[in-house]
């Protein structure tokens, strides 16, 4: 029976650079196998995003347009770029750190973010490497019910402010300082706070610039977008500095480095 999706699956696999997918296990969707290229890279199970879509939302229609795949139906506008390590869906930005794929013309996703994106539920049995997804509502929470207007406000333009020019992946990091910050009891408990945290003059310097309030790039609203998900670049860090351009180095003496992406070095 799995044959023909086992021969696409290798073939998936093997146009795949370098090498580093391998064939997934049977793709399973509310009960019905469904005979489809999947495959497993970095650890990330992937999908044809058209057809788990169609048999998850038989009403959903599935195209190609401005370089992108798209899928709507009543209560679900997808979108899926080639290329960009996330996924949106009803106006939020669901992480995808290993890329979304095309492969002859498909585009591929990570089961479990296309699966959050449609409200559906994601099993995987480590006897057979069956995958198997059962439908929910279909279609995830918008964007207007879900973010907190006021911390997307303000993440996004202390995102923009401290890493515009950043690679996107240090603009996700200097965002997930600041909801460290607000997790951490040493910090103040909003987002709004610990931007404009006064303590030993100040935390930030776009909060004393004034350049906080500049309008927030199109790349740092997705990043806080996806900071609010969930996505992680900075791990613990709860500081951030760029060494060219820092007048004190009391971060680099006292805490313990985690990673530097860009011109950023981050600590906790």
């Amino acid at each position: 029976m799995y044959g023909k999706w086992l021969m696409a699956a290798a073939l998936t696999a093997a146009v795949l650079s370098g090498g580093k997918a391998a064939a997934a296990g049977p793709l399973v969707v509310d009960g019905a196998a469904l005979e489809t290229g999947t495959y497993v890279y970095q650890d990330t199970t992937y999908v044809p995003l058209r057809t788990v879509t169609e048999a998850l939302r038989p009403d959903a229609e599935v195209a190609w347009e401005n370089g992108q795949a798209v899928a709507r139906a009543e209560g679900l506008d997808l979108s899926a770029q080639p290329g960009a390590a996330y996924i949106e869906a009803n106006g939020r930005a669901l992480y995808a750190p290993a890329g979304v794929h095309t492969v002859q013309g498909t585009t591929l996703v990570p089961v479990r973010v296309l699966a959050e994106a449609l409200d559906a539920r994601v099993d995987w049995d480590p006897s057979t490497g069956t995958v198997t997804v059962t439908s929910g509502s279909g279609a995830i929470t918008p964007a207007s019910l879900h973010y907190d207007e006021t911390d997307l406000y303000w993440l996004s333009r202390i995102i923009s402010a401290e890493s515009r020019g950043e690679p996107f992946l240090g603009q996700i990091a200097v965002g997930n300082v600041i909801l460290n910050r607000v997790a951490s009891p040493d910090f103040p408990d909003s987002v709004y706070e610990v931007i404009f945290d006064r303590r030993w003059g100040g935390q930030f310097t776009p909060a004393s610039n004034g350049t906080i309030y500049d309008a927030p790039s199109e790349s740092s609203i997705l990043a806080a977008k996806l900071c609010l998900e969930g996505a992680d670049a900075a791990g613990e860090s709860l500081y951030f500095l760029a060494p060219a351009l820092a007048g004190n180095f009391w971060t680099m003496e006292e805490r313990t480095h985690i990673t530097t992406i860009g011109s950023h070095w981050f600590y906790r």
